[in-house]
C-alpha cells in the first residue's frame, strides 16, 4: 500500500497534509472514547503493541511489490479486534513512520499519503462494525463471514485510497489505470486471507480472557458492547 516518491508531489502534497490532519484528529476522538472504557496504561500497552505488530507486518512479513504499490498484509481487522480503533490506528501511524525513518527512509516524503490510505480504512471498519456485529457479540465470536465483510472493507479501502492518490497524482493515463487495476487484482488475495488470519487469532484470545481485564485487549474482544 505504499505510495512511492514522486507519485503524489508538489502542491497536490497539500491533500495528503490536510487527510493526515483529519485522521490525526479523529484519532484523538477515538482515543478519548477509549478512555471511557480503559484507562490510560492499557491504552498505552495496546498502542505499543499495535506499533509493534504493524512493524512487523510492514518489514518482516512477505510483501510484494505489484504495479503502482506494495501488497503487504497488513492485518488492520486483526489490530481493531483485538486492540481497539484508537490503538490500532495509533499503532498503524507509529509503526509507518518507524518503518520509514529507520528501514526506508526514502518513503518519508509519503508519510502523510500513506497514513491516510491507512488509516481511513480503518475507520470506515470502526463505523462498520456495530451493523455487522449484534451488540450481544463479543469479538471473539465472530464468523467467517462478519469478519470477512470488515476485511473487506479495510482492505477494499486501502485499495481505493491506494487508486485515487495514483489518479490523483499520475492522472488517468492507460499505462497508470493498468498498474492500479493490477495492485487491486492482487490485494483480492489478501482479503479472502486475512479473515483466516483473524479467525485464527480471536479462537486464541478466547482462552485469554483474564487478559483483558489486564488491559492487553481491548473490552470488546469478550464482552458485549
Amino acid at each position: 500500500m505504499h505510495i512511492e516518491p514522486g507519485v503524489v508531489d508538489g502542491a497536490k502534497m497539500a491533500l495528503a497534509y490536510g487527510t493526515a490532519a483529519a485522521g490525526a484528529g479523529y484519532t484523538l476522538k477515538l482515543a478519548a472514547d477509549d478512555l471511557v472504557r480503559h484507562d490510560i496504561a492499557s491504552l498505552i500497552l495496546r498502542t505499543v503493541i499495535a506499533t509493534v505488530g504493524t512493524f512487523v507486518f510492514f518489514e518482516v512479513m512477505p510483501h510484494f511489490a505489484v504495479g503502482i504499490s506494495e501488497v503487504h498484509f497488513i492485518l488492520g481487522t486483526t489490530l481493531f479486534l483485538l486492540l481497539g480503533p484508537a490503538a490500532a490506528a495509533m499503532g498503524l501511524a507509529a509503526g509507518l513512520l518507524i518503518q520509514g525513518t529507520f528501514f526506508a527512509p526514502s518513503d518519508l516524503s509519503m508519510y502523510f499519503v500513506n497514513v491516510t490510505t491507512l488509516l481511513f480504512p480503518l475507520f470506515a471498519v470502526h463505523a462498520a462494525a456495530s451493523r455487522i456485529v449484534p451488540q450481544a457479540t463479543a469479538y471473539v465470536d465472530l464468523s467467517y463471514g462478519q469478519v470477512l465483510k470488515m476485511s473487506a472493507i479495510y482492505q477494499g479501502g486501502v485499495v481505493a485510497w491506494v487508486a485515487f492518490w495514483a489518479i490523483y497524482g499520475q492522472g488517468v493515463g492507460a499505462e497508470n489505470l493498468q498498474a492500479v487495476l493490477t495492485f487491486g487484482a492482487a490485494y483480492m488475495l489478501v482479503i479472502l486471507l486475512e479473515p483466516v488470519a483473524d479467525l485464527a487469532v480471536l479462537a486464541g484470545a478466547k482462552g485469554l480472557r483474564g487478559w483483558t481485564r489486564s488491559g492487553v485487549f481491548t473490552h470488546r474482544l469478550h464482552n458485549a458492547a
